[in-house]
């Protein structure tokens, strides 16, 4: 069954369904590291989205409901391999990418509220730098 995750990204807010039926083993990684706390800086390769890298962490995860074209609000965990561990936070047209080339990634979280601030936190990473970001359950 899905959950409702609040989601602070700056001075935004935003909820989010987990995607439990098509990304089972991404969800419950994800949350049993809740609250997750970071920072959220624009991307340097896929387009409109910002990303949160996350290095070598290992969530000890494969690929699952992957795709390399998420819809705006539509965010990926990609659990490393050609490229670092990072979630992906679209907010407009995007194709994901890393210097290695077109990657796919884990779609576990869908924005259902807040998709209105979806491009200004994108714009605000963009011109202003990386943000910190919450995820927490609603």
């Amino acid at each position: 069954m899905s959950q409702l995750l609040k989601i602070t990204a700056g001075p935004y807010a935003f909820v989010a369904r987990t995607e439990q039926d098509a990304a089972p083993k991404t969800c419950a990684a994800f949350l049993e590291r809740l609250p997750f706390r970071d920072k959220i800086i624009h991307v340097r390769w896929s387009g409109e989205s910002a990303w949160i890298p996350l290095g070598a962490f290992d969530f000890g995860l494969g690929f699952e409901n992957a795709t390399s074209y998420p819809a705006p609000g539509q965010i990926l965990l990609y659990p490393g391999g050609y490229s670092e561990t990072e979630i992906l936070f679209p907010y407009g047209s995007c194709c994901f990418a890393s210097k290695m080339g077109q990657l796919a990634g884990n779609h576990f979280l869908t924005v259902i509220e807040g998709n209105e601030h979806l491009a200004a936190i994108g714009e605000m990473c963009l011109w202003e730098g990386a943000q910190d970001i919450l995820f927490a359950r609603a």
